[in-house]
């Protein structure tokens, strides 16, 4: 019952001659202005006059200006009048504004649509609407544009309205760690990818003096004490003092490197003895 009788009420504002579309959206000396230019300059004039600074990286002032640009360019090639030209204009942002600001269904929508067309063609003051100066003609052409250009695509629109936009990454900033530079005697880090020949110079190469250094720190190594030593002290046997297993780890070696050596000096003596025979053989005469 209450359905019915808002529909009755809606009824009564369209015999009754109440104004559906409340609200002007472009003055007449804005309209008079995008009338006396060509598409380009309509662009840029209603880029002006709906304050839209967003352009190029706002998609929902895109989609607007170019939804107003091409409805008031249509009207023009129309051959609508100054007044029609602003009913038209009127019309097309009471349309997006039920879909934007008051959340209207498509079906609504083309109600809200009746409604505000009621009366075109009606000699009767009392029966004629908001869009009165239009002709039937006309009306059936707009009906058909509107289609066209808002209905069909109604649920982009509500898409671009009323969906979340997603913020998105235009820029990365990244923190890479760097390989450090190769320090001798420690060699540098494997570059997979990169030529041999790239790789290598950016490698460091030892200098000169680096193996007398290397060298000096090997006479050092061997002139420090046995390292087992220092081992041997935590695991000591009861009875046996720490000179004692000092002596025994170092004789160990010294046994070792002894006789390697009188093995080396009895080889040594055996060639040169055959030596020696070899060069009085060839002194001596046959």
């Amino acid at each position: 019952m209450a359905a019915s009788g808002q529909e009755e009420d809606q009824d009564q504002d369209a015999k009754g001659g109440k104004k559906i579309i409340n609200r002007t959206f472009l003055p007449l000396s804005q309209i008079t202005a995008l009338s006396e230019q060509d598409v380009e300059g309509v662009q840029k004039k209603l880029e002006e006059f709906l304050n839209f600074k967003q352009l190029k990286t706002s998609l929902k002032e895109a989609i607007l200006l170019d939804y107003y640009t091409a409805g008031f360019w249509w009207a023009k090639e129309m051959n609508f009048s100054l007044i029609q030209l602003s009913g038209f204009m009127d019309l097309l942002n009471f349309l997006l504004e039920n879909l934007s600001d008051k959340h209207m269904t498509l079906g609504d929508n083309l109600k809200e649509l009746g409604r505000a067309m009621a009366g075109i063609g009606e000699t009767d003051s009392e029966r004629s609407g908001d869009l009165n100066f239009f002709s039937i003609e006309e009306a059936k052409a707009i009906i058909d544009y509107l289609n066209i250009s808002l209905f069909k695509h109604y649920k982009l629109y509500e898409y671009l309205f009323h969906s979340p936009g997603e913020e998105f990454v235009i820029s990365n900033e990244n923190v890479i760690e760097l390989a450090q530079p190769a320090v001798p005697p420690v060699p540098a880090l494997l570059e997979e990818g990169i030529p041999l020949d790239i790789c290598s110079s950016f490698m460091i190469s030892p200098t000169a003096a680096e193996p007398e250094s290397k060298d000096s720190d090997q006479e050092g190594y061997l002139e420090e004490p046995c390292p087992e030593v220092e081992s041997f002290e935590a695991d000591a046997v009861p009875g046996v003092t720490a000179e004692d297993q000092k002596s025994t780890a170092c004789e160990i070696p010294n046994e070792i490197v002894g006789n390697l050596e009188a093995e080396i000096n009895e080889k040594l003596q055996m060639q040169e003895a055959a030596y020696t025979l070899r060069k009085e053989k060839l002194k001596s005469p046959k």
